[in-house]
């Protein structure tokens, strides 16, 4: 069967489409990272090397692997070789403690570890194999080895993805292979992946990475990795090797769109740029149709599954301050505190179903239950944690983390309608609010804020001009300057980090 079959077909895994394409079109690049180029001829007989050594070492088919490393070559082979064996990779985060990493090892019972140098000191029984130098090569098995195949079915897990909480261990998010294939079809030919060349600029331990490499990957297109994000090289590698398509998150369109050298590079050959998991405001949105060549689609959704919704930006300019509308087959809805449907125009918890979904947490029956929610026929959704509305034409509005809603003198605040009135202040280059402790009010608003260069304004002056355009019981308590809003690998800001800094401050 040849890769187009098999795209129009049921099912098939990412490990059997890349054989198609090695076979079909053998000299077409797969992989860029560093100098260093793989075409997937090359690409299909490392991943066979792969998967003969780890079936070589005695690793059954349905084991975790773990990868510890910034982005490589070396690394994509493992992932990918660790699949054709019928392994699951578990890509673990370098910004987790020694002891979130080593706890992570160990819940996914990964007997291998791939690592970097720069990763090389964590505390695992796991055998460690180095994919900087020649340590790699060397436990590869000999090139031309071919390993015992291995079929696997939707239900059969794919890769583990550890969540990123900010304190104890993350949790382990399960994902199959159907629901990897769900992510390759709806990419689709129509956004033209079969010729892409796709920007890979977040970290691989990212599920916003893999929902964009895995579908390229899967359907023949060309993933130039970089090894660390960084705005100017970010420009010159899209011009050099005038890239189609990119995943960023919303900090990263920031820096890239301020950088000096954007309005002078060519970037004329994008044709589909994609953003999730932050937000991403309407100005930023505006900023990147206009200045920015190609479509501009922001997805929503979680690592977890559940439902995704899609806002088409340019061909919505008055939703950009939307996430848009749910996906074909993508079931949404809003409950409350006693899991019940909210009318339209009521903000509720965000819950959704969709074909692509965790089979659950890692070892943790319970964490898994409370993150569903069952409707009244008994179909499984997951719990997003998100606030949102709907409005009159479906289009879905954020306002913020269930768990980060302030309560001040009873009354539900909810962070996200206060940043979009702070953030339109011209001194305001950046802005979060936090709900902190208030003997009077339980809980109260407190604002953080970014200066724009050359602002004029103090902090009294914009905490003024923002309680103006507030209600009475939305009003911020205290704004404070910061440098930075201290934000995750893929953006997002550390809100307990901040309010952890304001406690200690009083």
């Amino acid at each position: 069967m040849n890769a187009g079959e098999m795209l129009t077909g049921p099912f098939s895994t990412l490990a059997d489409l890349i054989r198609a394409h090695a076979r079909e079109r053998g000299d077409r690049l797969a992989l860029v990272c560093g100098g260093e180029t793989l075409d997937y001829a090359g690409l299909d007989r490392a991943m066979d090397r792969v998967a003969a050594a780890l079936q070589r070492d005695g690793i059954a088919p349905g084991t975790a692997v773990a990868i510890l490393a910034v982005p490589s070559i070396a690394y994509m082979l493992a992932f990918l070789g660790a699949l054709r064996a019928g392994c699951v990779p578990a890509p673990l985060s370098p910004s987790a403690t020694p002891a979130q990493l080593g706890a992570m090892i160990a819940d996914c019972g990964a007997p291998i570890l791939f690592h970097d140098d720069a990763n090389a000191a964590i505390d695992t029984a796991a055998r460690r194999i180095a994919l900087d130098g020649p340590a790699f090569g060397a436990w590869l098995a000999p090139g031309g080895t071919v390993p015992a195949p291995v079929a696997a079915g939707p239900d059969d897990p794919f890769n583990i993805i550890y969540s990123s909480g900010t304190t104890g261990t993350p949790k382990g998010i399960v994902q199959s292979h159907g629901m990897r294939w769900q992510h390759i079809m709806r990419a689709g030919a129509g956004a033209g992946f079969t010729d892409a060349v796709a920007m890979i600029a977040t970290p691989l331990y990212s599920n916003t990475t893999l929902v964009l490499l895995l579908p390229v990957l899967g359907w023949g297109g060309t993933a130039v990795l970089m090894r660390k994000f960084e705005a100017g090289e970010y420009l010159r590698l899209a011009e050099a090797h005038r890239a189609t398509h990119t995943m960023l998150v919303p900090v990263q369109y920031e820096r890239v769109l301020a950088h000096p050298g954007f309005d002078a590079a060519d970037l004329s050959s994008f044709r589909l740029k994609f953003c999730t998991s932050a937000p991403f405001s309407a100005e930023m949105k505006a900023d990147a149709l206009r200045r920015w060549p190609g479509a501009l689609v922001e997805y929503y959704g979680m690592t977890e599954g559940g439902g995704t919704t899609i806002l088409v930006a340019h061909l919505n300019p008055d939703k950009l301050h939307t996430v848009g509308k749910p996906v074909e087959g993508h079931d949404i809805r809003l409950i409350d505190e006693q899991g019940r449907e909210v009318p339209q125009g009521e903000v509720g918890e965000v819950v959704g179903r969709s074909p692509a979904m965790m089979t659950g947490y890692h070892g943790r029956e319970s964490a898994t239950r409370e993150a569903e929610w069952f409707d009244a026929e008994g179909r499984r959704f997951i719990r997003h944690g998100d606030l949102g509305r709907f409005d009159a034409e479906g289009f879905l509005t954020l306002v913020g983390r269930k768990k980060d809603v302030i309560i001040s003198g009873g009354f539900n605040v909810y962070p996200a309608d206060l940043e979009a009135v702070l953030a339109g202040h011209p001194d305001v280059a950046d802005c979060t609010v936090v709900g902190v402790p208030s003997p009077q009010w339980g809980e109260t608003p407190v604002g953080f804020y970014v200066p724009r260069d050359g602002a004029a304004a103090d902090p009294a002056t914009i905490l003024e001009w923002t309680n103006d355009r507030l209600g009475r019981t939305q009003r911020l308590s205290a704004l404070a300057p910061v440098d930075a809003l201290p934000r995750s690998s893929i953006g997002k800001v550390l809100k307990r980090e901040l309010r952890d800094r304001w406690e200690q401050a009083q």
